[in-house]
């Protein structure tokens, strides 16, 4: 497959949208076919068995395109259908998982206090739970499952301040946000949130997200197999959607060109 492919990037919907971003902000020569599945969203609130057919078929279509890898831009899809879709197909498939082991280590040792901000699927998962084993006993994790903040994107009403910020204060009200020391977007329609959470949380408290360490790992994959396009090459973010209409073309767009 030559360099030149493009990388297949999806998601329940347009959080996604923020790691097809950093991809073209860190790999600006790569080739991004983005698709979000905003007709089936939320996917976090689905079976495990329902994301996994909902994903499969994701990349069997991108596959038909000619992708040289795949990134699952989704938690929850990631929890579900992974290590299956490795199992199935012979390019790499990139997934995500919350930066709970970013969010530890800044401790330098210290007990870190953390908050997982994730979609109800993504926390249920036995890969969430595995993930937790292995630094719950060292620190304090608080699983946060936030449903709403998935919604509140794919309507549009990202910029509604009054509505996002009564949201959040209904989610980590009851938590003592200065002795915190991370929230964790362990969804990435959540990192569409950052400025919401500094809002939010004491200057002290970190705000952790996983793309740009995906996007890094992606890269890794690419050089080891030969696959990054060329420094001449044009890159760029071609977006569809599973919801033809005007609406959704127009938000994705916009979320595109966030900062």
């Amino acid at each position: 497959m030559a360099s030149t492919a493009p990388i297949g990037v999806f998601d329940s919907g347009l959080g996604g949208i923020s790691v097809a971003h950093e991809i073209r902000r860190a790999m600006p020569h790569e080739r991004v076919l983005y698709f979000g599945d905003s007709a089936n969203a939320p996917y976090g609130t689905k079976t495990p068995e329902q994301v996994r057919e909902l994903s499969f078929a994701i990349v069997e279509h991108f596959v038909k395109q000619g992708v040289k890898a795949v990134v699952i831009a989704c938690n929850t899809a990631t929890s579900a259908a992974v290590n299956e879709l490795r199992d199935t197909y012979e390019i790499p498939i990139i997934g995500m998982e919350p930066a709970l082991k970013v969010a530890c280590d800044r401790g330098h040792g210290e007990r870190q206090r953390v908050i997982v901000a994730a979609t109800p699927l993504t926390l249920r998962e036995r890969k969430f739970a595995a993930l937790m084993d292995r630094f719950k006993a060292d620190h304090t994790i608080h699983p946060e499952p936030c449903p709403d903040l998935v919604s509140i994107v794919e309507s549009g009403r990202l910029d509604d301040h009054d509505l996002v910020m009564r949201t959040l204060h209904g989610y980590f009200d009851h938590y003592d946000l200065d002795s915190i020391d991370a929230v964790v977007l362990g969804c990435t329609h959540f990192v569409f949130y950052r400025g919401y959470f500094r809002e939010l949380l004491p200057d002290s408290a970190a705000i952790i997200d996983g793309n740009e360490g995906t996007v890094r790992h992606l890269h890794v994959v690419l050089e080891s197999l030969g696959k990054l396009a060329p420094e001449d090459a044009v890159g760029g973010v071609e977006l569809a959607n599973s919801d033809p209409s005007p609406r959704v073309a127009a938000l994705a767009r916009d979320l595109l060109q966030r900062p």
